[in-house]
Order: C-alpha cells, then sequence, then structure tokens
C-alpha cells in the first residue's frame, strides 16, 4: 500500500513529529510505501484564494508552489495520514493549507478510493481539546469518500519528553503496523 503522510508542524522534534515517525516506523515494517510530506517545514504552499482558476484550467491551481511536490504522492496514495499538533482547537494552518488546495483536484481525490487517519498531539489533557478536529476531519473523509481509519489523539503532551513517557508513541507504531 501506498502511504502519505502530512504533517503540519513546525517542531521539527516535537510531539507530532514523534508521533508521525512511529507511525511511519511501523507501516514500513509492515511493508507499506511510506512517503512523508513536512508542510511545516520549510514548504511554500499559498492558500486557496477561491479564484477558481482550477475549474477552468484542467484542475491546475494558479499557484505553482510546493503543492506540485506533494500532489503526485496524494493522488498515488492508497491511505493519507494527517498529523498535526492541536492549535486552539484546530489543526495547525500549515496542513489545513495543504487540505484546502485539495479544492483544485477534488474529483480525482473523491473517485479513488482511500483511506485516511488522523493522528494528533495536545498539550491539553482533556478529551474535548480534539473534538472540532474529529468533526472536521470525519466530514473531510465523508466528502472525499474515504474511509475514516480513526483518530489517534495523544493528551497532555506538551513538550516531546512529556510524550516520550507515554503509550502513545507505541500506539502510532502498532497502527502503523495494522494497516
Amino acid at each position: 500500500m501506498k502511504v502519505l503522510v502530512i504533517t503540519g508542524s513546525p517542531h521539527h522534534q516535537g510531539t507530532s513529529a514523534l508521533l508521525a515517525s512511529e507511525f511511519i516506523r511501523g507501516a514500513q515494517e509492515a511493508g507499506h510505501q511510506v512517503t512523508r510530506f513536512d508542510a511545516a517545514q520549510n514548504k511554500k504552499i499559498s492558500p486557496c484564494m477561491a479564484c477558481e482558476y482550477c475549474r477552468s484550467n484542467d484542475s491546475q491551481c494558479v499557484f505553482i508552489d510546493d503543492m506540485e511536490i506533494v500532489k503526485p504522492d496524494l493522488l498515488e496514495a492508497d491511505m493519507v495520514v494527517f498529523v498535526t499538533p492541536t492549535y486552539y482547537f484546530g489543526m495547525s494552518a500549515q496542513l489545513k493549507t495543504v487540505i484546502d488546495r485539495f479544492y483544485a483536484i477534488n474529483a480525482q481525490l473523491q473517485a479513488k478510493s482511500k483511506k485516511a487517519l488522523l493522528l494528533v498531539s495536545a498539550a491539553d489533557d482533556t478529551e474535548e481539546v480534539a473534538s472540532a478536529m474529529k468533526a472536521h476531519f470525519e466530514k473531510l473523509c465523508h466528502y472525499l469518500r474515504w474511509e475514516n481509519c480513526g483518530t489517534l489523539v495523544a493528551h497532555g503532551v506538551y513538550y516531546r519528553k512529556d510524550i516520550e513517557q507515554t503509550a502513545y508513541p507505541e500506539q502510532a507504531y502498532q497502527l502503523g503496523k495494522s494497516i
């Protein structure tokens, strides 16, 4: 299976980066081909401007930027894994910008059956901290006609040392092995 992992944290060694790395390790050990796209790591992705250029230009966005790097992997993937820290009860702006740019290729994304997974880290230790993000992910999967394979939310993990002391990295690893 071809798996695309899209991360949205500017912290290269942060809590969500650890979740991504452990998921990838498990998926690769299970024999899957994994590509990682770190949207917040020196990538230039312009936000969708709703200009509709893509509607009259064969799904080509008006912006030629680093979305061109991830687009082929996104279209070919059998599974897309979104990984993000929680920013004010939602995903990072960097990840949301990538998702907003799906607009130009909606029909292509809806045409191929895919699986999707959401991995989240949150400093807050309450369940409701990720409820809006989980709802958004569920609606995204429904709209794109992708199979929602679930969500892992790591609560109470502000710093990397916090998450390293939990079972969350192992859970991410096991998710990767189980896909």
